[in-house]
């Protein structure tokens, strides 16, 4: 592991990275690595304090967990059409577009549009997005898209009537005792936070680092969370422990995660705002999520160099934090850490057998 993590460091692919390892009761393995920039003397990382732009893991950690929690409360239904709930979604096929579709990237939405370039305000970036035309047929294949995690971001905050920020801190974060995990971090967190980009020669910290997600207001279905190593271990055990919190109370009931952990006749590797491991994936060209842990494994990687994944047969999961997007002095750094990522996913898989029982904790 150790060599693993510090091979990206020695490349020039991230300054600093956390690794935290764990079953549903308990943490295996946490630990900090590199300094938080390239200067010796930068701030150490540290797996319970340093928070991170975890990027396109805000689609799974905040908007689809919110989803889910409005989903079992029976106040949105995952196969009604999402203009049920945004009504300017409209045009073309756009009324056949259900709330499932942008969960598991079926519903034709292209994957990326520049709103940033196009608008100067929220408003505006918002209009611009309900008028993106779809690019497949609803529901005919799986291509990923960050307008996906936007629009599905509006559809959480018109179900719960307040800004998606509120709504995954009351519905996620707190149930979970996820204490530091937020978007927009205050000024007095900043020494806090491991820089994410570069602006002027200086380090960049607590901006998100995704400028449709910044026109957005920073709070976006797509982009915009800060984390902990620590914090999203809990996050993690929830899921292990199968929607139950860390004080024995229900966060979500079993059989709702699990309709999240079911994939589409047409969702490829997708499931409900989660990804598995690329079937085709080889020794030569191996899933991020490594080749040794089991079929069974969900997880979600971010832009900035972040990574959870979760093994329920071997009751184990996976958090691994990097500032690749932070001034990296390496070329293709993005191909790198793919590589990096899998050395790393295989050597917390070889950490525990695959579990043998039903209930966590059971091994082989």
């Amino acid at each position: 592991m150790d060599a693993a993590v510090q091979e990206g460091i020695d490349s020039g692919v991230y300054p600093a990275a956390v690794v935290v390892i764990g079953r549903h009761d308990t943490l295996l393995y946490a630990r900090g690595y590199g300094t938080l920039t390239w200067s010796p003397e930068a701030a150490l990382p540290d797996p319970d304090s340093t928070l991170w732009d975890i990027a396109s893991l805000t689609k799974v950690v905040a908007t689809a967990s919110s989803a889910m929690r409005l989903a079992d409360a029976g106040r949105l239904n995952l196969d009604s059409p999402v203009v049920r709930y945004l009504p300017r979604f409209r045009g073309g096929r756009k009324p056949d577009v259900t709330v499932r579709m942008l969960l598991d990237h079926t519903s034709g939405l292209p994957p990326y549009r520049p709103l940033y370039r196009l608008a100067r305000r929220r408003g505006r970036a918002i209009e611009l997005l309900y008028r993106t035309p779809l690019a497949r047929p609803p529901g005919d294949s799986a291509v990923y898209s960050d307008l996906n995690a936007m629009m599905l971001g509006l559809v959480v905050e018109k179900v719960a009537g307040r800004p998606l920020a509120q709504v995954a801190d009351a519905e996620v974060f707190r149930l979970l005792e996820m204490r530091r995990t937020l978007f927009h971090p205050p000024a007095r967190l900043t020494r806090w936070v491991a820089p994410s980009g570069v602006h002027r020669g200086r380090p960049v910290r607590g901006r998100v680092n995704d400028e449709n997600a910044v026109r957005l207001g920073g709070a976006a279905g797509h982009a915009g969370l800060f984390s902990t190593g620590a914090d999203l271990a809990r996050y993690a055990q929830a899921w292990l422990r199968q929607g139950v919190a860390r004080d024995g109370g229900v966060w979500v009931s079993p059989e709702m995660l699990r309709r999240f952990l079911i994939p589409g006749p047409r969702s490829g590797t997708r499931l409900l705002g989660w990804d598995t491991r690329d079937p085709l994936a080889s020794d030569t060209a191996p899933s991020v999520f490594g080749m040794r842990t089991s079929a069974a494994t969900y997880g979600h990687t971010g832009w900035t160099g972040t990574e959870l994944w979760i093994d329920p047969l071997r009751d184990l999961f996976l958090v691994f934090l990097t500032n690749r997007s932070f001034d990296p002095r390496s070329a293709h750094s993005t191909e790198k850490l793919k590589l990096i990522r899998a050395r790393v996913s295989d050597a917390t898989a070889d950490l525990v057998p695959p579990r043998c029982g039903p209930e966590p904790g059971t091994v082989c």
